[in-house]
């Protein structure tokens, strides 16, 4: 059975859109990508990262299971030179599950939908221009909904190489 994941792929660390593409490649690995976002420039969140990110998020259809994924995206992220020193620092790549269907799993390795999705700009920009329609599972919100009523005022711009 296929169910489609939603991923964020970013990074601010090394040569950002180098390991951006490396990290999309791997996660082609997973299953066949049937929508991905442009690619965003962001301001770091959270206050604790220094430099700027780029951000995707891409739309998975796969056979996985959650968790089978969040150890693949771990793996990736590894691969790619994460280092999990500070939270919410500097990295040359974090990979995210927003969405598994309309799964709602809440466990202390993972939580789908992703917890924080609703007051991150960086995540909803690049989800609304691929997903504007889909309802949170929880909230019952549509992607867009949760835009217009976000918060975060953080600067989100499409990336010019």
């Amino acid at each position: 059975m296929f169910e489609k994941a939603v991923l964020i792929l970013g990074g601010n660390k090394g040569d950002r859109i180098s390991l951006l593409n490396s990290a999309l490649k791997s996660v082609m690995e997973l299953g066949e990508v049937t929508h991905k976002s442009k690619i965003y420039e962001t301001e770091a969140w959270g206050g604790v990262a220094k430099g700027a990110f780029l951000n995707q998020v891409v739309e998975i259809k796969t056979a996985c299971s959650p968790s089978e994924i969040l150890a693949f995206i771990q793996q990736t992220e590894a691969d790619l030179g994460r280092k999990r020193n500070e939270h919410w620092g500097d990295r040359t790549m974090d990979i995210d599950i927003i969405y598994f269907g309309d799964s709602v799993i809440d466990t202390p390795q993972l939580q789908i939908p992703h917890p924080f999705l609703a007051g991150r700009k960086f995540v909803l920009v690049p989800l609304v221009e691929i997903l504007p329609d889909y309802v949170h599972p929880v909230t019952g919100k549509t992607n867009r909904q949760m835009l217009m009523e976000c918060e975060d005022r953080s600067e989100v711009r499409v990336w010019k190489c």
